[in-house]
């Protein structure tokens, strides 16, 4: 009894860390058992050499269980397990993760029924000794997928009233303007924009950060929506098909924008002809008098047969048969200057923001703006003055460095374009990147041409994770970029460390892609 006892607890504590583990990815994972199982999958073929120690503590611990008896394997598989549990300790100390483990509602109830599991796991392992380090540090990550199972349903029914209490809000808020954004990229630079011009002549509320899933636009309207406002921008994101179809259908916008579409998330869609049919359903779900705009500097938006006779207007800043184009560009190092126009309008509008790709989000803001009635001068006056949004594109200084932070940006036509702002930039010019992911079987070409692209923009290199960088690292050796400038870490921990023992404060250093700790090897 006693020893059960202490098995039991011995066993628990060596499971721990490795539950937090297999949660945390979990969560990076979006609680998807599918991305999970792929996940996993990868990891085991380019990171096992994580897992040496803890494996090579199992198998110690089957042979204990195996060879010993008694009183000396109780004391052997007790010695085991502490020190994997104080190994699996140490090694989580030491990780310095770019986005924890969040404890919303949702974790804390998998924590509970995890445990349980755990504890019927323990309980029916504790006769056979062989496996308690197995069960100790494969167990949870086995256990995830039971404990998925059984917290669904209870997930699916508190989302789903949720979801319908938004649904009533949005219902009784009858006089609501509501406009949907969505894009390959661009869509949140694209709100933040919107959301300065608008809220200077209406009372309006955007989602914030990142909130453009279901869950996070319901969080939105249920805690933030008021019936003084009258404009309600909403980001919409989307990684399978039906994803913006189930959104248009929840808000049911009467402006539409479509910023970009492209080869994001094509692991997920399955092809570049399903994401450009998704995204476009932002254009096509919009009501018989509802307002679309679209980015036709994109060829996916261009050459897509939109069947709903809305009306819709274009923009973009190479295309000049648009509703909208930019002209007389001049991009500096703090901004650009530029001229929009519009039929016989020409106004000048000035931004701290940088790069191209900024100047398309300003520009599809500007069309909606005036079609509801915002004044030029007002736009103006929102352009100049608006913050740079976080994480993309955004100049600041950080230990007496300049960075350009674009860490948000994960396509190939932002990150094509956030070089052409380095190349620009005074001073040595860093890039720090690791990758692009999601890309589905392009992913390695579309690296490859990343690497070749930095040749002429960037005079440093340091690429984050040995494995998922070699694509760029074959780009760059193919563009004959000079190799003693390129570096190959493991951690964004070791290559800030390159970047502030051999940077000077003249320099400028890109920040390009921030990947998901689960993706980071």
């Amino acid at each position: 009894m006693i020893k059960g006892i202490i098995m039991t607890a011995v066993i628990a504590m060596a499971m721990v860390f490795p539950a937090k583990h297999a949660l945390h990815m979990f969560q990076q994972n979006r609680y998807e058992l599918g991305r999970l199982y792929k996940w996993v999958k990868e990891s085991w073929r380019t990171n096992a050499e994580g897992a040496v120690v803890p494996l090579a503590l199992t198998v110690i611990g089957l042979l204990a269980g195996l060879l010993f008896k008694g009183l000396l394997q109780t004391l052997l598989l007790s010695a085991v397990l502490v020190f994997m549990a104080l190994y699996l300790y140490a090694d989580e100390k030491k990780k310095n993760y770019i986005k924890p483990l969040v404890y919303t509602a949702r974790v804390k109830r998998q924590i509970a029924v995890l445990a349980v599991l755990a504890l019927i796991l323990i309980l029916l392992v504790l006769k056979l000794p062989p496996l308690y380090t197995a069960a100790a540090y494969l167990g949870p990550w086995l256990l995830i997928w039971p404990m998925a199972l059984i917290t669904s349903p209870l997930e699916a029914a508190i989302r789903q009233k949720y979801l319908n209490e938004a649904k009533a809000i949005l219902k009784d808020h009858k006089d609501l303007i509501k406009i949907g954004i969505t894009g390959s990229f661009g869509k949140t630079t694209t709100k933040n924009i919107m959301q300065a011009m608008l809220s200077e002549q209406y009372n309006s509320l955007m989602t914030p950060a990142s909130y453009n899933t279901p869950m996070g636009i319901t969080r939105t309207i249920r805690e933030m929506l008021k019936p003084i406002h009258k404009v309600f921008v909403c980001e919409m994101g989307a990684d399978h098909v039906g994803d913006i179809t189930e959104l248009m259908e929840f808000v049911k916008p009467q402006i539409g924008v479509v910023t970009s579409v492209g080869p994001q998330h094509l692991n997920t869609f399955g092809s570049q002809e399903n994401i450009t049919r998704e995204k476009m359903q932002v254009i096509e779900m919009l009501p018989a008098d509802g307002f679309g705009i679209m980015n036709y500097d994109n060829d996916f938006i261009r050459n897509y047969p939109v069947k709903n006779t809305v009306e819709k207007v274009t923009y973009g800043v190479h295309s000049r048969d648009t509703d909208y184009y930019a002209d007389e560009i001049t991009y500096t190092s703090s901004g650009s200057i530029f001229t929009v126009v519009h039929g016989d309008e020409r106004v000048q509008l000035e931004t701290k923001l940088l790069g191209e790709l900024n100047i398309l989000n300003i520009l599809s803001a500007v069309a909606c703006a005036r079609y509801l009635g915002v004044d030029w001068n007002v736009i103006a006056r929102a352009v100049k003055t608006m913050k740079q949004v976080e994480h993309r594109l955004e100049l600041k200084m950080i230990n007496g460095h300049r960075f350009i932070d674009d860490a948000f940006n994960a396509n190939p036509t932002g990150s094509a374009m956030a070089l052409d702002v380095l190349s620009m930039m005074p001073g040595t010019r860093w890039i720090v990147t690791p990758g692009m992911i999601d890309l589905g079987s392009r992913q390695e070409e579309i690296n490859r041409n990343f690497g070749k692209n930095m040749k002429g923009k960037a005079d440093e290199v340091i690429l984050v994770g040995r494995t998922q960088t070699k694509p760029i690292h074959a780009g760059l050796q193919e563009a004959d970029f000079d190799m003693d400038h390129v570096h190959v870490v493991d951690t964004v921990k070791e290559a800030f460390a390159i970047v502030y023992s051999q940077a000077d404060a003249d320099d400028t250093i890109l920040l390009e892609n921030d990947l998901p700790d689960a993706f980071n090897h």
